[in-house]
């Protein structure tokens, strides 16, 4: 397994590159998407938490999409940082809402998607992360609950009051024109119909790029969220998805935590599953404490989850791929998401180490299980 970190647009920098080699990265994922463009938001010191309601931010440019040129110049600085650039995640609002919507203008944005996973394959990307989501990320509040009062998200309950708004999708604005009221409410089947159209028509591009599509569950991963679908709340939805168009190019995006904050099955189960059938492109690593719709995330080394025993299947399955922290709780310093993710980042090198020496890590029974577990 590889070590990464995940960096948003504004963090497209040589400093950001140079802190994840200083904290022990070889790879790194990165965000195109402006999810701060003229949002109220999100914090602009931190990667994008938003609120309950609270929309992101302003989709992009839609006749503007990432050219080959930018992409290599992109992968050429990480280089040149000593990093790899092992995937971009998410598409832009502006350039598949009518995909996600199952709108007019789908027949032009399938193409527009297919023109830039083919700029990907170009550049030598091998990976798009994406989540096929109305709703997107929302229903989080952040909270000085974690340990130390540290600032960390959570769910304090169901996100059903506040429908969403004409002219927005996964969270953010595509459409400032757009007439008032509300995006009618589908069925989840309606919604597993326009992923597989999308999976159909997308896949045998991503086939002739060499680019594998990684699909990221729901999060939160409620079944409903402002009254639209979600498609993978439950562990056992990948499973469907993965059915729904076998290809070696339709792969994960697994999230430990979101995996977690579901209320059935068995995260490690479900790690164990995925990671034997070989099909993460790349994994989210975060701890948590609860289920939705109540539920807080925690700093890497408590929570509900054994992150050993989560990284020993891994190693136990010769998983290869990325693995990058997702969130973490604030520090409180000058530099609260450097800190955080270098705790994190920290303790899975160690974990890593441990696992690849010649000492393992004692079995999960030999392990006070009960450890982390808080009220």
């Amino acid at each position: 397994m590889k070590i990464g970190l995940g960096l948003y647009r504004h963090m497209l920098t040589r400093d950001y590159y140079d802190f994840a080699r200083q904290a022990g990265c070889t790879h790194v994922v990165v965000h195109l998407v402006d999810y701060f463009n003229q949002g109220p938001s999100n914090p602009s010191n931190n990667q994008p938490t938003g609120s309950k309601y609270d929309l992101w931010g302003v989709a992009g440019d839609p006749d503007q999409l990432w050219t080959t040129k930018e992409l290599m110049a992109l992968r050429a600085q990480i280089e040149d940082a000593g990093l790899v650039l092992a995937a971009i995640e998410n598409l832009d609002p502006a350039h598949w809402h009518d995909i996600l919507l199952d709108g007019p203008q789908r027949p032009q944005q399938m193409e527009k998607v297919k023109t830039m996973i083919r700029r990907l394959g170009e550049a030598g990307i091998p990976v798009l992360g994406y989540n096929f989501s109305l709703a997107g990320v929302c229903g989080r509040v952040t909270t000085p609950n974690g340990r130390g009062h540290a600032l960390t998200l959570g769910m304090d309950g169901p996100a059903e009051d506040v429908p969403i708004p004409n002219g927005t999708i996964w969270n953010m604005v595509y459409d400032r024109n757009a007439p008032a009221g509300t995006l009618p409410s589908i069925s989840h089947e309606e919604l597993w119909r326009r992923l597989q159209r999308f999976l159909e028509d997308v896949l045998p591009v991503a086939e002739q790029s060499g680019v594998q599509l990684a699909a990221h569950p729901d999060d939160p991963p409620m079944p409903t969220m402002r009254r639209q679908p979600r498609l993978v709340y439950q562990p056992s939805m990948y499973q469907r998805l993965l059915h729904l168009a076998p290809s070696r190019c339709n792969a994960l995006e697994l999230c430990v935590g979101t995996l977690a904050e579901m209320t059935e099955g068995n995260v490690y189960e479900a790690v164990d599953r995925y990671s034997k059938q070989g099909k993460i492109a790349y994994l989210h690593l975060r701890n948590v404490v609860g289920k939705v719709p109540h539920y807080r995330e925690t700093f890497i080394d408590e929570g509900d989850v054994d992150m050993l025993r989560i990284l020993a299947i891994l190693h136990g399955n010769h998983f290869e791929g990325v693995i990058i922290p997702d969130h973490s709780p604030q520090m409180t310093c000058s530099a609260p998401w450097h800190a955080g993710m270098a705790h994190t980042l920290g303790f899975m090198l160690a974990a890593k180490a441990a696992l690849e020496s010649s000492h393992p890590l004692p079995a999960q029974s030999d392990r006070d299980t009960s450890r982390g577990k808080l009220p």
